[in-house]
């Protein structure tokens, strides 16, 4: 009778960095044969992939062990999370292992102990060329570096993640060649400070095609820019050389799109957050890119009530969300994070005051979002199906990075599939998405 092959439950938290984190070490386990679990009580052991940024991330983390705890008895804790190993084992001592974010061969070596892979050869044939994907089959994130280099009060990545790692291009391109050839539509390309893409290695040149390419974000975005998908940059600090992909997306060539964390308006709060920027040339550099590409869509992420903010400073904060007119639009209310600097600022601001803040912020932005979507009424885009339902078709614009943009809702049911790019006319719109119709059937 031959042995039976362990079979590995998987539960994955975060951001979109972890998720590629999740995909990697599933992929690894189906090549070495091990089968994934989908439910607790089918599974040898769980494998909990944890966020640590915000306290909400890490109760969330710490209440996914504790039911798999509950659930299954025998688990092991990446991620984020396992970067806080004494944290997890006085909260839930019976853990098998704790690894910290994207040590996959440390996972392995733990999965290994307490769930042997199986004798047979890797079942390289049962994994497919793009690996192992939690994302739908017709987009993928395209994870080009590790770690971050900045060192901002409210923020504890660097330590749970390290500095800079960036991956050398050549690498990035064959991936993301790999996926589009599998039929990923959209590559969104994400780290944690997509700007600084090559400056630890010193934009090293890399083999891509019998030419040597700089290992450089303006480089890697006209290699991307030859694939027949759609590709959309996340977390892109706005640094100077941010101007120079302007073009690209004017030409076409990548999505006009670009997710800039921000986190606020004024500039003494930046300083005190340690923000590599300046609002007002924020607010300059903004004007000119949307002069030379008009379809610039711009989302970006804030903090209200940070230690110290004033009514005034806050008041400067609208006065550039106003100005700025992004298109999309997070914030929160700011949270203490364990081991942050921004913890020891004088000026905490009670929780009320924060939540007003709150509410006040995204008050104004909701005017802002509404009126630049009705602005779209009667335009033609092009947008990519996610869904097809019997009452419509759920789909995006170039405009909407998914999961966390709006949705473009189009009326009627037809042959589509996922990953199906057609042509609409928006016919109406609310504070979030657009309504249409698709032009070879409108009346």
């Amino acid at each position: 009778m031959a042995p039976s092959v362990p079979r590995i439950g998987f539960v994955s938290l975060g951001c979109p960095k972890n998720l590629v984190d999740s995909e990697r070490i599933l992929t690894q386990l189906r090549v070495e044969g091990y089968q994934i679990a989908p439910t607790y009580a089918g599974a040898d052991l769980v494998v909990v992939n944890t966020c640590g940024f915000i306290g909400a991330a890490v109760e969330e983390s710490l209440e996914a062990i504790g039911e798999a705890l509950a659930e299954n008895g025998r688990v092991i804790v990446t991620g984020c999370l396992g970067v806080k190993e004494e944290q997890v084992r006085a909260a839930y001592p019976g853990v098998l292992a704790v690894t910290g974010p994207h040590a996959y061969e440390a996972v392995m070596r733990s999965i290994h102990r307490h769930a042997p892979a199986p004798e047979q050869a890797p079942f390289t044939s049962l994994v497919p060329p793009q690996g192992v994907k939690l994302t739908p089959r017709h987009y993928a994130y395209l994870k080009i570096s590790e770690g971050c280099n900045h060192r901002c009060s409210f923020c504890i990545i660097p330590q749970l993640r390290g500095g800079l790692v960036s991956r050398p291009i050549g690498e990035v391109v064959r991936e993301a060649e790999q996926l589009v050839e599998a039929g990923v539509r959209e590559l969104l390309v994400v780290s944690q400070d997509t700007s600084a893409y090559g400056l630890d290695i010193k934009y090293r040149p890399d083999l891509i095609g019998g030419d040597l390419v700089s290992t450089r974000l303006r480089e890697l975005c006209q290699e991307l820019g030859e694939l027949e998908a759609w590709i959309r940059l996340m977390y892109v600090y706005p640094y100077p050389s941010v101007d120079e992909l302007i073009p690209l997306m004017a030409e076409g060539h990548i999505l006009p799109y670009l997710d800039m964390p921000l986190q606020h308006g004024s500039g003494a709060v930046l300083r005190a957050m340690r923000r590599p920027a300046a609002a007002e040339r924020v607010l300059e550099r903004i004007a000119g890119w949307r002069r030379e590409c008009p379809d610039l869509t711009l989302r970006s992420t804030f903090i209200v009530g940070f230690p110290g903010e004033s009514e005034a400073q806050f008041e400067e904060l609208l006065d550039f969300l106003r100005e700025a007119r992004l298109d999309r639009v997070g914030a929160f209310a700011y949270s203490a994070v364990e081991g942050a600097p921004a913890n020891q600022l004088p000026g905490q601001l009670p929780e009320e005051v924060k939540r007003q803040r709150l509410a006040r912020f995204m008050e104004v932005q909701a005017q802002i979002s509404a009126r630049k979507l009705q602005e779209k009424v009667g335009r033609e885009l092009v947008v990519l199906i996610d869904e097809v339902e019997e009452q419509g078709v759920i789909a995006r614009s170039a405009a909407d990075a998914p999961e966390i943009d709006g949705r473009v809702l189009v009326d009627g049911y037809w042959d589509l599939e996922p990953g199906d790019f057609i042509r609409v006319r928006v016919s109406g719109a609310d504070a979030h998405d657009l309504y249409a119709l698709p032009l070879d059937t409108e009346a």
